[in-house]
């Protein structure tokens, strides 16, 4: 059994959610990488875009923050001025800006500071999976992929245990605001314009708003410094501070963000374990923290949680012969490029000993790189370092289920038996 075969037409509305609730529609970048790797599509809810389906092509313009702006907005969607202020994060900013917010909590996600959570990390898994072990068929989503990113986010950033399952909902209400699975207002189906000033204008946006607040109001009472949270409130080099809007919004993108990438990856390893051949067989031969690192980073390669980040021109400029203007949206498809023939060989098989691996899945080359990588890499990892030590197969017993999203790519659904060694 192949691990998934892409079934669209090769034209897919890549504009569309529906076109993703199978899977990412691959034929289509397949064919977009080989035509047309610069393509402009139309979108019936706004402003069309371009296309950047080619994983050199990503690269190259991901590193062109001053030709290509973040400060506009990463998603798709139009914003208005004011709605783009009320919302942005570090992510939707450029540098000099960027660099500044972001030194302030690069130390925390740094590989060595990451690293000493591995032992914590481990505990953690164990846990998960032998309660996951307790049933003889469940959701590995729901049981195990779910479970890990925010109880560890949680003990780094400093939140409260009690609290974390209601905060994985709303950030699941955030993310996933297109799937009905996770959400009452899914945004291209009913009126979300009275949201529009609230991260992913989503109501649950509002309720992690008053959360961080009465959090920190707690944390500042108590004298309590710890944490990523404290270490964003600080003076910046030149004495700025963040405002309350903007720490808001970043307590949003580390509540969302933070446990998306991880739990999708998490889910894609899982499955594609059940069901490529031979796979669970090389996972176990696996030697060495440098195999491991290049296995964590095949399997998130594999998985490409962030489908695509947008940019906006600020120029004219000609790309593949096309000439795009200063103002235009600019999709780089980073799931495409993750795909692509030209820099991966056999990129539909999860190959765990590929080497060096350029997967374009954290938004490397550019300055918005993603800051929980490290912590991401290390989760999975140890995940099925302890899954290994318990499990010697994966069976899936039923029909998996793709998120309904053009943002993120992920499995929300798994059914499987795992086999106890």
């Amino acid at each position: 059994m192949t691990i998934w075969n892409p079934t669209d037409d090769g034209h897919a509305d890549l504009s569309s959610h529906d076109s993703f609730v199978h899977g990412a529609p691959h034929n289509t970048f397949r064919r977009l990488r080989d035509e047309d790797p610069m393509a402009w599509c139309e979108w019936a809810g706004g402003k069309g875009f371009w296309s950047v389906t080619r994983h050199a092509d990503i690269l190259e313009l991901n590193r062109s923050f001053q030709r290509l702006s973040s400060a506009q907005g990463i998603r798709m969607e139009d914003q208005t001025r004011e709605e783009y202020l009320a919302r942005r994060t570090f992510q939707e900013t450029d540098p000099p800006e960027h660099t500044r917010t972001r030194l302030l909590v690069a130390k925390a996600f740094s590989k060595p500071m990451i690293a000493l959570y591995e032992q914590q990390i481990r505990e953690l898994c164990a846990t998960i999976l032998d309660q996951a072990l307790e049933h003889s068929e469940f959701d590995a989503v729901h049981a195990i992929a779910r479970q890990l990113p925010m109880r560890m986010l949680g003990r780094i950033v400093g939140l409260p245990e009690e609290d974390l399952d209601w905060l994985v909902d709303r950030g699941d209400a955030l993310m996933a605001n297109t799937d009905s699975d996770f959400t009452r207002h899914v945004v291209d189906q009913v009126d979300t314009d009275a949201y529009r000033f609230m991260p992913f204008r989503s109501p649950a946006g509002a309720e992690l708003y008053d959360y961080a607040a009465r959090l920190m109001e707690r944390k500042r009472d108590a004298g309590d410094r710890s944490g990523v949270l404290h270490l964003i409130t600080q003076p910046d080099a030149q004495g700025n501070v963040i405002s309350d809007t903007e720490f808001r919004n970043f307590f949003c993108l580390l509540v969302a963000a933070g446990n998306d990438t991880t739990r999708y990856s998490i889910a894609a390893a899982l499955h594609a374990l059940a069901n490529q051949p031979g796979l669970m067989e090389d996972l176990r031969a696996i030697q060495g923290e440098a195999a491991w690192e290049g296995v964590a980073d095949e399997f998130i390669r594999w998985a490409s949680p962030a489908t695509h980040f947008r940019r906006t021109a600020t120029e004219d400029f000609e790309y593949h012969g096309k000439l795009v203007r200063a103002g235009d949206k600019v999709l780089l498809w980073f799931i495409s490029g993750n795909r692509d023939e030209r820099a991966f060989e056999t990129p539909f098989t999860v190959n765990l000993q590929r080497g060096v691996n350029r997967h374009l899945s954290f938004g490397q080359g550019g300055p918005h790189t993603c800051l929980g990588m490290w912590l991401a890499r290390l989760e999975l990892r140890v995940l099925l370092q302890e899954l290994l030590t318990r499990v010697r197969g994966i069976e899936q017993t039923g029909e998996h289920a793709f998120l309904r999203s053009n943002f993120v790519c992920g499995i929300k659904r798994l059914p499987v038996r795992m086999h106890r060694l």
